[in-house]
């Protein structure tokens, strides 16, 4: 089952985020991600979580897909790129739904 992670971030470093960014678009499909959207900061609504810079939001084919991404071993020297280059970091998984019918069913 594919799921979506959102991550949520300010750039702490841009040359280490950068250098993270020109080879993760890759990795990232190379494992079974596909980038869905990208996203700067414009305003807060509502809710109490602080805003952060950036939004990107990955489909991974499944957990495993994703899993797989972050715990390659070949990928070792590429997350401390993302670790260094980013602050504020939120990395949440989503079950992808075609409808809220699973969740609406539960509160029931």
């Amino acid at each position: 089952m594919a799921v979506y992670a959102l991550n949520l971030f300010d750039i702490a470093n841009r040359e280490e985020y950068l250098n993270y960014a020109r080879r993760s678009t890759a990795e990232v499909q190379a494992h079974g991600g596909k980038v869905v959207s990208l996203g700067k900061f414009r305003e807060a609504v509502k809710g109490d979580i602080a805003p952060r810079l950036v939004l990107i939001l990955v489909e991974w084919e499944s957990v495993e897909a994703f899993r797989s991404y972050c715990c390659d071993p070949k990928l070792a020297d590429l997350h401390p790129h993302r670790e260094a280059g980013s602050d504020n970091y939120v990395w949440h998984l989503f079950d992808k739904l075609e409808d809220l019918r699973p969740i609406l069913k539960a509160c029931e």
